[in-house]
């Protein structure tokens, strides 16, 4: 593998001879793999994953895998059973599950495409809620898919800037900036982070991580979390911003209980608490992350906004139609509507106002004529009571072509109307059964675009 020589020259002087040998050489090796299972859609202690190759040590919901399945035609991905995620980012499982016992506001401020998210959203206490945030407007629309696909209620995905965040008023308990970085980490598994690296950018990406979390510090409570992370190995994106963060802004360091067989790489410049990993020494792709507790008030962010008015919107919609919990039924201007649930309906009145939000709580459906056509987000919700449509289970040829977004004949006897269709137990969407045909409601943007016909192809979870 061609790296560049400014790279090597301090790379090799940041980490001295041994250990940079140590992780250039695990950069000619194949990356493992890893996933990470969705606790609120399958059983984690006893479910079945025939490739598996051992568990991630610090995430009890991570699995390491012998060889990378063709994960774009296993329907269970696609219903949210699980999320392919690189073992280094589950560290982030840990933190929380360390440092949070209560529920919490948590913002993922960088969060495309929801890796991190999700695993925040397995470790975080019940009735905390999370805001996952991504300022690029079609990576926004890859944060609201797996975000759905994830299938939890208490979530809020917003498109907009650290500083708009500032000027909404909102504060919160935990803030993870995952910042943009010179992606040094990703080298072996992106040859486009090996051409786009130069000296210039890693300064340019020092600067920028800089002034994003200096937009959002207002928002964090005094007291509360900061999770700073890059996916590089040089010091001026990590150890250095970490210092400067806790000089400047006003923070204390905070440690991570860690197991020393797990080979995790502290600090390179200092003493302060730095968790890094590195390929050749732990299992997974290069990643560094600090845990940093404000100590000051800081400057307050503008003054906050009053409740947005209600709109009243007949709840009726929802008799039957979930499971359990309180929700609220808002209505969008398109005319979709969503179930917020109760005990967090208030800041999404607020924020709604405020910032440009793309997904919230339970997207139910869109009125359309009479019907309301019930969206992808209410069959892949963990909230649906699935007996409230008629469903039909797919072998795996028939999902793969309902995620092509292709027709699927329903049996003759299935009733009109919408039909929800499931593949082993789990929801992938649904088919509004009109008798001669029926048709597919998944939604366009998400389909499997590959017209290739995948032969054996096995199950990762059987």
């Amino acid at each position: 593998m061609y790296l560049p020589t400014d790279f090597e020259q301090y790379t090799r002087h940041l980490m001295g001879a041994e250990l940079y040998q140590t992780m250039t050489s695990a950069l000619t090796n194949e990356p493992p793999v890893s996933i990470r299972l969705n606790p609120f859609k399958c059983r984690t202690d006893n479910v079945n994953i025939p490739l598996a190759d051992g568990r991630v040590p610090w995430c009890d919901v991570g699995v390491y895998l012998r060889e990378r399945p063709n994960f774009t035609f296993d329907p269970l991905m696609h219903a949210g059973a699980y999320y392919v995620q690189d073992a280094s980012s589950m560290f982030l499982h840990r933190v929380i599950r360390q440092y949070v016992s209560d529920p919490v506001r948590m913002l993922d401020l960088c969060a495309a495409p929801g890796g991190k998210s999700t695993c925040a959203l397995a470790a975080l206490p019940a009735g905390s809620v999370l805001f996952c945030n991504e300022p690029v407007r079609n990576r926004a629309q890859i944060l609201r898919e797996n975000i759905v696909k994830f299938g939890h209620p208490d979530v809020v995905v917003t498109n907009n800037y650290a500083r708009d965040y500032q000027r909404s008023g909102l504060l919160f308990d935990v803030i993870l900036a995952d910042v943009p970085c010179s992606g040094e980490g990703m080298f072996r598994k992106d040859a486009g982070a090996i051409a786009e690296w130069s000296p210039a950018n890693v300064e340019h990406c020092r600067c920028l991580q800089r002034e994003i979390v200096s937009d959002i510090w207002p928002c964090l409570k005094s007291g509360g979390l900061l999770i700073y992370s890059t996916c590089t190995f040089n010091a001026r994106e990590n150890e250095e911003n970490a210092a400067w963060i806790a000089a400047e802004l006003g923070a204390e360091y905070l440690s991570v209980d860690v197991d020393p067989t797990w080979q995790i790489t502290g600090s390179l410049v200092n003493d302060c608490p730095a968790y890094r990993f590195l390929p050749g020494k732990t299992r997974g792709e290069g990643f560094c992350l600090f845990v940093l507790r404000k100590t000051t008030n800081g400057f307050s962010p503008c003054k906050k906004r009053q409740i947005a008015r209600r709109k009243a919107v007949n709840c009726s919609l929802i008799n039957g139609l979930l499971q359990s919990g309180e929700y609220e039924v808002a209505q969008c201007a398109d005319n979709e509507y969503l179930a917020i649930p109760r005990c967090w309906a208030d800041t999404y009145y607020t924020v709604a106002r405020s910032l440009h939000v793309v997904h919230a709580g339970i997207a139910l459906g869109t009125q359309r004529g009479k019907d309301v056509v019930p969206a992808a987000s209410l069959a892949l919700s963990t909230a649906l009571d699935a007996t409230y449509f008629p469903q039909v289970a797919l072998d795996t040829e028939q999902a793969i072509r309902f995620l092509r977004k292709e027709v699927v004949d329903l049996p003759a006897e299935t009733p009109r109307g919408f039909v929800l269709l499931t593949y082993r137990g789990f929801a992938l969407g649904f088919e509004k059964n009109i008798g001669q045909r029926a048709n597919n409601l998944y939604p366009i943007e998400w389909k499997i675009k590959s017209s290739y016909i995948p032969q054996n192809n096995l199950n990762v979870i059987a």
